[in-house]
């Protein structure tokens, strides 16, 4: 791909063009939030679902976000439309903007808006048809009164850190807890595990991001008659059930098939989670929001 074409600050301009202030409070403290969103088959997917969670994520920041939704709406799909691209992963960020060197957000009188639509690939397509090897995090995932999990914030560092442990174990996906033990998420995915055809994920007091992606096998799963619970779960659980997979707007859905060198169900891709996949990816290429609504899309 050539010269990206980035949407910031209300124009889109080449990324050799684009300039942030090494005071932008987003750089020196991750002071703001962002989505990931994907395009598929010429439709940019979930997109009130994930402009609807980035202005929730603003307003407990305090964060006012220059753009209508409708407008930042749009920014999005002529950010891809300026990309030419059918699929696609789209960044989204919003900072506090440009301030001073102390905390103060009120010295940030402007946020700066970030849209970047580029291709993405979590982990290798092997790995979709053998199944995902995990190892369980060191790392704690905060509780929600020291960093609520559902404020998609600029603060990474704590997955960034579960990442650096993996490379450390030799394997590409962790799976993190939170304080009284319970699974919670991957480093970027949420979790569900299958027990007799019936699929449990942790409820959102675990201390869990709200994935949309979550939310949408959710409701594929029910649609489609499996039962689906929001329960706690640990460890010993995980291992010993018949199945695992992953969901996450970069990730979709991914079968675990070990954690901690224990194999999950028989070791391969279950079912269930081989289904979850066939009806996710074949719901996301028929859904969303036009890109190029001039054009015939198959």
């Amino acid at each position: 791909m050539g010269t990206r074409a980035i949407f910031f600050n209300g124009f889109i301009v080449p990324e050799a063009e684009v300039r942030i202030s090494p005071f932008d409070h987003g750089f020196l403290y991750g002071d703001g939030i962002f989505e990931g969103i994907r395009a598929y088959n010429g439709r940019v997917f979930k997109l009130a679902e994930h402009l609807s969670r980035l202005y929730a994520s603003a307003k407990s920041l305090m964060l006012d976000i220059p753009y209508s939704p409708e407008a930042m709406g749009n920014a999005v799909i002529e950010t891809v439309r300026a990309n030419r691209l059918q699929d696609a992963y789209i960044r989204l960020v919003v900072s506090r903007g440009d301030g001073d060197l102390g905390l103060d957000p009120a010295r940030c009188p402007n946020p700066t808006v970030i849209i970047i639509a580029d291709k993405i690939q979590l982990f290798p397509e092997a790995m979709y048809r053998a199944g995902l090897p995990t190892a369980s995090s060191a790392i704690r995932r905060p509780s929600g009164d020291v960093l609520n999990p559902q404020i998609k914030s600029l603060n990474y560092l704590n997955s960034v850190l579960a990442k650096v442990e993996a490379g450390q174990r030799g394997v590409p996906e962790m799976i993190l807890m939170n304080q009284l033990g319970h699974v919670v998420e991957g480093t970027g995915d949420n979790v569900f595990i299958v027990r007799e055809g019936r699929l449990v994920t942790p409820p959102l007091s675990a201390g869990i991001l709200p994935g949309i992606t979550r939310a949408t096998v959710m409701d594929l799963a029910r649609e489609n008659g499996y039962e689906v619970r929001e329960e706690n779960f640990t460890l010993h659980e995980l291992y010993n059930a018949d199945e695992c997979f992953l969901t996450g707007t970069a990730a979709e859905v991914i079968a675990v098939v070990s954690c901690d060198g224990r194999l999950i169900g028989d070791g391969k891709p279950g079912a269930v989670a081989q289904a979850m996949r066939t009806l996710f990816m074949r719901y996301a290429a028929t859904h969303g929001t036009d890109i190029y609504p001039n054009v015939s899309v198959v």
